[in-house]
């Protein structure tokens, strides 16, 4: 895990990675083939990466996109009045509140990051990138076991052809 040995990074987030109510999101399936906390942490510690490259607010993307999804429910199984889409970015964002304030970017980045399934554009330049980042982990951690069926299918195709 290189996050753990990105020292900014840990200063940003560690304490809020290893407080309960977050490591609580580790026993939560989320894009199939991942679990909530590691989900979180991927697109914080990516989104992160990014706005620090570009001499963006690095901090408020690390902490907005480690809580983007803290939440306590399997989105597959409980249904509400409201669109998971809209109902879940509030509810993360109230449990953010309760571990640690906020600022502005950090509640845009968590209320907005599922901007395309609804309407709210986001406010900041770091929204956007978590928004982003938490689409290419969605797809990236729903399709490992196909991108895994490919490689290894790769690799006895290569095999046969040495053979010959």
């Amino acid at each position: 895990m290189p996050y753990r040995n990105d020292t900014e990074y840990m200063n940003y987030v560690g304490h809020l990675i290893r407080n309960p109510k977050l490591q609580k999101l580790e026993e939560i399936p989320q894009h199939v083939h991942s679990n909530r906390l590691e989900h979180s942490i991927n697109v914080s510690y990516t989104s992160y990466k990014i706005a620090k490259k570009f001499g963006w607010d690095a901090r408020s993307t690390a902490r907005g996109g480690l809580m983007h999804d803290l939440f306590y429910y399997d989105w597959r199984v409980t249904k509400f009045n409201k669109s998971h889409a809209w109902v879940h970015p509030r509810l993360a964002v109230r449990n953010a509140r309760k571990i640690t304030n906020l600022n502005k970017v950090e509640e845009d980045i968590i209320v907005k990051h599922m901007w395309g399934a609804t309407l709210a554009p986001p406010r900041y330049k770091e929204s956007y990138v978590v928004t982003m980042v938490d689409k290419y982990w969605a797809v990236k951690e729903a399709i490992t076991p196909f991108r895994q069926k490919l490689q290894d299918y790769h690799k006895r195709y290569h095999r046969k052809m040495l053979k010959q």
